[in-house]
């Protein structure tokens, strides 16, 4: 079983307080032995003694505050009782054992306490002839107003430490709040990364492998005949320009930050015809209809249409082992609705599962915007809507006028922008 010491001792501190009630102490006590005292030495020494428990009760008030007080009144009411001088050292204890419970939140325990005391000293004072008295009265209303004053100074420094407690606590939320963000941020722009290379790629390399695929197949059969090769070479060519160019806008968001960013998407509806005919020369029959007049759509609503489009083509000429396909745009007050049909096989099983069509629908979620994809029995069919406000169009309007560089600069110049670049995507989000 452990000591009383063992148990105590963890609780026990001397801080700057009970230094400075220890000094008074110690010139009491000076002046006990050094000077003359009404009732006698002993009972002075006796006195002094009573206080320095007092004093020592402080080293725990933390730990047992309303205790110490008890032990403090005590003390206190002993000393002025029997030691025979007025000493301020008791007085002292008991005020800072006062502070200390205030400290703690037990208003209720201090007030009392307070109470208690105050209505001994007046039974002590007013049950005795006015010739006897210690304490007027005008020092009985000064150490009502002192046990007043530090019970109100103590709920002030309570209610200031819980509000820098609170504001502490508020500011690590924030901060942690921040941190959250900005991973959200983080992962969200991987994300739109990710889900632009594999739209670029996916549908560049998904087109260059349908044709060249086709064109080895004829050539192997008609030997000797190099036209078919020579043209798909050439789609090739352009097609591979194509990606490089929408690859190196897509890579531009990390570059340094001494590079000039892409001031514009790196492409748009402006540019469906050519998505279109990149698409037929695969042997597809696309059709673009329009309907609507056409506003100056912002470039988002723009990038996220032409996205879906091209994934839907992507799709078509991997998959569905269509003939033709319709490409239908319509323009509305405040919406742009998108619709891709083919007469392919459709889904087979007709569920619309695969990663090209959830990042479709990702993307056309983030803009406020829906997305279906489904099997028609005679072909597959996706259909988007895409609402923009009037602000977002006028915006769109005063960066409408970026045009693009020179292609074959823009390859050239892509070339090398992959090599540093490119190493710094996973390749697998592709």
């Amino acid at each position: 079983m452990p000591s009383l010491t063992a148990v105590l001792a963890p609780s026990f501190r001397i801080d700057r307080t009970m230094g400075l009630v220890g000094a008074f102490l110690l010139v009491e006590l000076a002046v006990v032995v050094f000077g003359s005292t009404a009732g006698g030495v002993a009972a002075a020494l006796a006195g002094c003694a009573s206080a320095g428990v007092g004093w020592l009760g402080l080293g725990f008030r933390e730990r047992w505050p309303v205790s110490v007080a008890v032990l403090a009144l005590a003390v206190t009411l002993v000393y002025y009782q029997t030691s025979g001088i007025n000493g301020p050292t008791p007085a002292l204890v008991f005020m800072v054992a006062l502070y200390a419970v205030a400290r703690s939140g037990q208003l209720t325990a201090v007030v009392a306490l307070a109470v208690l005391i105050m209505l001994v000293i007046a039974y002590g004072e007013f049950s005795v002839s006015e010739q006897k008295r210690n304490v007027d009265n005008m020092s009985i209303a000064l150490l009502s107003g002192w046990f007043l004053s530090v019970i109100a100074f103590s709920h002030a420094m309570r209610a200031r430490q819980a509000y820098q407690a609170e504001a502490e606590q508020r500011a690590l939320a924030a901060e942690r709040e921040r941190d959250v963000r900005a991973r959200q941020s983080a992962t969200e722009e991987r994300l739109r990364i990710a889900r632009e290379l594999h739209d670029v790629l996916g549908h560049n390399i998904s087109l260059i492998n349908v044709q060249t695929t086709a064109a080895l197949h004829r050539s192997t059969r008609r030997p000797g005949q190099t036209t078919e090769l020579l043209a798909a070479l050439e789609f090739v060519r352009d097609t591979s320009k194509e990606a490089l160019r929408e690859l190196r806008g897509t890579l531009g968001v990390l570059r340094q930050v001494d590079e000039a960013a892409p001031t514009a998407p790196t492409a748009g509806l402006d540019r469906l015809p050519e998505l279109a005919e990149r698409a037929s020369a695969t042997g597809l029959d696309v059709r673009v209809l329009s309907h609507g007049d056409r506003p100056v759509l912002p470039p988002k609503i723009s990038l996220a249409a032409y996205r879906i489009v091209q994934e839907s083509l992507t799709n078509i000429t991997r998959h569905a082992q269509a003939s033709s396909a319709t490409i239908e745009v319509g323009y509305s007050a405040g919406e742009l609705r998108v619709r891709i049909e083919d007469d392919g096989q459709g889904s087979g099983d007709g569920s619309t599962r695969g990663s090209g069509i959830t990042g479709m629908t990702e993307r056309a979620r983030a803009l406020g915007g829906e997305l279906t994809a489904r099997d028609t029995g005679k072909g597959f069919r996706v259909e988007a809507t895409l609402p923009f406000t009037a602000t977002a169009t006028a915006t769109a309007t005063a960066t409408a006028t970026v045009t693009d560089a020179d292609e074959d600069a823009a390859a050239a110049t892509a070339t090398e922008s992959v090599g540093s670049e490119a190493g710094r995507v996973d390749a697998g989000e592709c």
